[in-house]
């Protein structure tokens, strides 16, 4: 299965990618400067009259979110970030991790996100344009973030590949033990697609041993189909205090909300 951020822009696995994730940096930030890393940062920003049109994942997550009421407080602090980019109302555009962690940055945090394709990267500039403080690079995510990482203290680390690749699901795995090796106070989160148990097994044994890990997951229907996106999670390993509530408020309102019959929610540790 691909995922391109492009196509998938502002579907339901991007809406706890993005809420976790700024609640992540809201809780680094309370601890001092923080330099944010990005494995795969795409675009930065999503016309979801693009190509998020033709799959219409869009149209079950983001929109959806916004015409939502009730919202409890971390998933409403991503309609904010999205109203932001969306100042005429609406919503066109959708903010991608590279423009909503820039967007959330003070004077003295960092951001550095990774785009392997040429044409891809020319839009992450873009997007990063208005923040002096966020900047995007070339080069393969996995090698660069473990590079880059050496060079801050107690990182926060994005990892979140398209699975275009066979191998996306190991190095994955792999990065994320090299950077706690290198600075156990790195907190690194990885975003993966919920397919099939099998996959996803594998992907968790391969972090055992390296630490606290706390997984989150959101399936929106039962893993029968491994051709589809079942669900998604989030694998953050060495989760400050407070992940596990944050993660199940999350996770929570987007299986409810947003799933079929029978769509749950999951937060525990290995």
């Amino acid at each position: 299965m691909n995922y391109r951020h492009s196509f998938h822009a502002g579907n339901f696995a991007d809406l706890v990618k993005h809420a976790l994730m700024l609640w992540l940096l809201a809780e680094r930030q309370a601890r001092g400067p923080v330099a944010v890393l990005d494995s795969h940062a795409g675009a930065g920003l999503y016309d979801l009259t693009g190509d998020a049109a033709r799959s219409r994942e869009a149209e079950a997550g983001v929109a959806r979110l916004m015409q939502a009421e009730g919202l409890p407080p971390l998933i409403a602090a991503l309609v904010e970030r999205v109203r932001a980019v969306n100042p005429g109302g609406g919503v066109r555009y959708y903010p991608g991790s590279p423009v909503l962690i820039a967007g959330a940055l003070r004077a003295d945090d960092r951001y550095l996100g990774f785009e392997l394709r040429d044409e891809v990267r020319a839009l992450l500039d873009d997007s990063l344009a208005d923040w002096p403080q966020a900047q995007g690079m070339g080069g393969d995510g996995y090698d660069r973030v473990i590079a880059a990482a050496a060079r801050a203290t107690g990182p926060l680390v994005l990892i979140d590949p398209p699975f275009e690749r066979p191998d996306d699901y190991v190095r994955s795995a792999e990065t994320a033990i090299a950077l706690v090796r290198g600075d156990p106070a790195a907190t690194v989160a990885v975003w993966t697609p919920l397919k099939d148990l099998e996959t996803f097994d594998g992907f968790l044994r391969r972090l055992e041993g390296i630490g606290p890990v706390l997984v989150a997951e959101a399936r929106l229907r039962p893993l029968t189909d491994p051709m589809k996106m079942n669900g998604c999670a989030m694998v953050v390993v060495n989760p400050p205090e407070g992940t596990e509530a944050a993660a199940g408020e999350i996770c929570g309102w987007v299986a409810q909300t947003l799933g079929n019959a029978g769509a749950r929610a999951e937060v525990w540790g290995l």
